[in-house]
C-alpha cells in the first residue's frame, strides 16, 4: 500500500477504506495499559513514584499514565519532505479504563479532506468520519488498524494517546535531560530511541499490532522521542519523529518524509467522552467503489 505524500497524509487511508468492505476484527491497538489495576487509582490517586533509573521510566510511562483512568489529549503532527510541510493539530481524550478515545484533528489546506477529522479509536479499530473518501456527511469509515500500514500512528493526522505512549515500552535509549516547570509542575525531560517491534514485543497479544505495523513501515528503526514525565512517572507531553518513503520503495533521502508527532496528556482522571459510532452509523463501501 502507497505512503502518503508530505502534502496528503491521508490517501493511504482512503486506498484502506476499499479493503474496509471486509469485516473489520478486533486486534489490538498499543494500549498505554489494561483494565487492570486501574479500578483503585482514578482520579490521579496513584502509589506510583517516578524511577530513578531513565530507561526504566521510560519504560514505565504507558503503564503508569494508564493507571490514572483517563486523561485530555492536545496532539500535533508535522509532515514534512524537501519539498512541502503540513501540520496537523488535534483535541480530545481517551479513557484508559474502558480502552476508547476520540480526537478531534483540523485538517490543513491541501490534504485530502477538508475541516476536521473525527477519529474514535478501540483496540484494533479506528473510526474515521470526514474521512475524505465518498462517505455520506455525519457517517463513519470503520477500518482495522492491520488495514493501514503504520497501524494507524500517523494516518489519521495524530497519534493516539495509547499508541504515543505504547510506543515508549520500546525505548532502547534515554538520558535525564534536565527539569523543567511547565504548568507549574516540575516535570523530568528525557531524550532517546525507541524500537516499535520491540515496543510491540513488550506490549504483547492484541495491544501489538498497530505498533508492528508501524514498525515495517517507517524507514527509521531507531525511531527518536523526548518525553517529559511528572514525579508519579505519568507522561505529560511526548514527541516522537517518524520516517517513511514518500515514493514507494525508494530509498533516496530527498523521497523520504518526515513526521514529527507530538502528544500532550493533562487533567488526569477527569471524565472523557467517548463512544463507539452506532452500526447505524457505519457506512459499507461497496466492492466496487473506490474513494475520490
Amino acid at each position: 500500500m502507497k505512503m502518503p505524500n508530505q502534502s496528503q497524509l491521508l490517501p493511504y487511508v482512503r486506498s484502506a477504506v476499499r479493503a474496509a468492505a471486509v469485516a473489520a476484527a478486533l486486534t489490538g491497538l498499543a494500549a498505554c495499559s489494561g483494565v487492570a489495576g486501574v479500578a483503585g487509582q482514578q482520579q490521579g490517586v496513584s502509589a506510583d513514584q517516578l524511577s530513578a533509573d531513565p530507561l526504566t521510566a521510560v519504560r514505565g510511562a504507558a503503564d503508569i499514565t494508564g493507571r490514572t483512568g483517563s486523561a485530555r489529549a492536545s496532539t500535533e503532527l508535522v509532515t514534512e519532505s524537501a519539498a512541502k510541510k503540513a501540520t496537523f493539530t488535534g483535541t480530545g481524550g481517551y479513557d484508559y479504563v474502558r480502552r476508547i478515545g476520540r480526537l478531534e484533528v483540523a485538517v490543513p489546506p491541501g490534504a485530502a479532506t477538508t475541516g476536521k477529522i473525527v477519529e474514535v479509536v478501540l483496540p484494533g479499530l479506528v473510526y474515521l468520519q470526514n474521512s475524505g473518501a465518498k462517505v455520506p456527511a455525519g457517517k463513519w469509515v470503520k477500518l482495522d488498524v492491520r488495514q493501514l500500514p503504520d497501524g494507524n500512528l500517523v494516518s489519521s493526522g495524530a497519534t493516539d494517546p495509547a499508541g504515543a505512549a505504547g510506543a515508549l515500552r520500546g525505548a532502547q535509549k534515554a538520558e535525564l535531560v534536565g527539569t523543567e516547570t511547565v504548568g507549574g509542575v516540575e516535570l523530568k525531560h528525557f531524550r532517546g530511541t525507541l524500537d516499535l517491534a520491540k515496543a510491540a514485543d513488550a506490549t504483547g497479544g492484541r495491544g501489538a499490532d498497530g505498533l508492528r505495523m508501524a514498525a515495517q513501515t517507517f524507514t527509521v528503526k531507531e525511531v527518536p522521542y523526548e518525553v517529559w514525565l511528572d514525579g508519579q512517572g505519568r507522561l505529560h507531553k511526548v514527541v516522537e519523529v517518524f520516517a517513511f518513503a514518500g515514493v514507494a520503495g525508494s530509498k533516496d533521502a530527498k523521497d523520504q518524509v518526515k513526521v514529527t508527532s507530538t502528544t500532550s496528556l493533562t487533567d488526569f482522571g477527569s471524565p472523557v467522552e467517548a463512544a463507539e459510532p452506532a452500526a447505524g452509523d457505519i457506512y459499507s463501501m461497496n466492492a466496487t467503489e473506490t474513494p475520490k
